[in-house]
């Protein structure tokens, strides 16, 4: 599942991508896409036990993959 939060306000994109991981299954992969780094959503994800990568994009965007 690919998830374009770009030109969100915070903590919009935050919320939309805590509510899918919500509804990914075991081996799933979410993909976003954001204006900024992400930096309160990989406390989440750490919380939650969740493994994460993430690339610049050369627009300036990043890039982060979710593995549940």
């Amino acid at each position: 599942m690919i998830l374009d939060n770009r030109g969100l306000e915070p903590p919009e994109p935050m919320m939309r991508t805590l509510k899918a991981i919500e509804q990914m299954e075991k081996g799933e992969i979410l993909t976003i896409i954001n204006d900024r780094r992400p930096m309160f959503l990989y406390e989440q994800l750490e919380e939650l036990g969740l493994r994460h990568q993430t690339v610049e994009q050369q627009d300036g965007s990043f890039k982060i993959e979710i593995f549940r």
